[in-house]
């Protein structure tokens, strides 16, 4: 009970937008079976965009449920949406934004690029010696959102920022390979699991792209948490 009630504030704290996480938390008894496991999954994904130099990871968070769909004991297909999920690059260099007062201000900081997506897993889950799993799969994601976030320091650090809205140059549908490990924090059948997982991307995001291929890729952290579990179905 306590947990469901930490988990609800802090949805309620930091994802208050995110409708369909609470409308899970709500029903999670009545979507979980013998057969299925729903639960939430969330973690951080350190991101970046191959071939745009000179960028470096950024690191973000992501949220959403799961269903872990079992064929047998050790075989299983886990999907879900990722409601908030995001890729992107950090400290990319500056770019003219057509504003002479705003490329002077910024021509010496840095920009922030964040691409915001709702993303669906569909893995081959496999597990082994009780707690252990291995998975892969392909990934899709459905773009909402992008920015540019120039930032500067002039008195203190990032103290100066300017958000530039890139969604219009991103396609809306990104696609690619994930696979991933992890286990089992008990016995359990229905426990919580902790684990990593890397996503490729085999689509160039980028619209009218006239350089070299550009993709989005992700070392995932990540938390599966089973929600409205009743003692009798987590038993093994």
């Amino acid at each position: 009970m306590k947990k469901s009630l930490l988990i609800v504030f802090f949805l309620i704290t930091c994802y208050s937008a995110s409708s369909q996480i609470l409308i899970s938390l709500l029903f999670g008894d009545v979507l979980n079976s013998e057969k299925v496991e729903f639960g939430l999954d969330g973690g951080v994904n350190f991101s970046n965009i191959n071939n745009l130099d000179p960028g470096k990871s950024l690191a973000l968070f992501n949220l959403g449920f799961y269903f872990d769909i079992k064929f047998s004991q050790q075989l299983m297909l886990h999907t879900g949406v990722l409601v908030k999920s995001n890729q992107g690059a950090d400290e990319l260099n500056p770019y003219s934004l057509n504003n002479p007062d705003l490329d002077s201000v910024f021509s010496t900081g840095y920009v922030t690029r964040k691409i915001t997506n709702f993303s669906v897993p569909i893995l081959m889950k496999y597990r082994f010696a009780t707690y252990f799993h291995v998975e892969a799969g392909p990934m899709l994601a459905l773009r909402t959102k992008g920015f540019d976030i120039f930032k500067n320091s002039i008195n203190e650090t990032d103290d100066l920022s300017y958000k530039l809205d890139i969604r219009d140059n991103y396609k809306r549908i990104d696609a690619g390979i994930m696979v991933g490990t992890g286990f089992k924090v008990s016995k359990i059948s229905k426990s919580t699991q902790v684990g990593i997982r890397y996503y490729y991307g085999l689509v160039d995001p980028l619209i009218d792209n006239t350089g070299d291929t550009q993709n989005f890729s992700s070392f995932y952290i990540y938390v599966s948490i089973p929600i409205g579990v009743s003692s009798a179905a987590m038993e093994e």
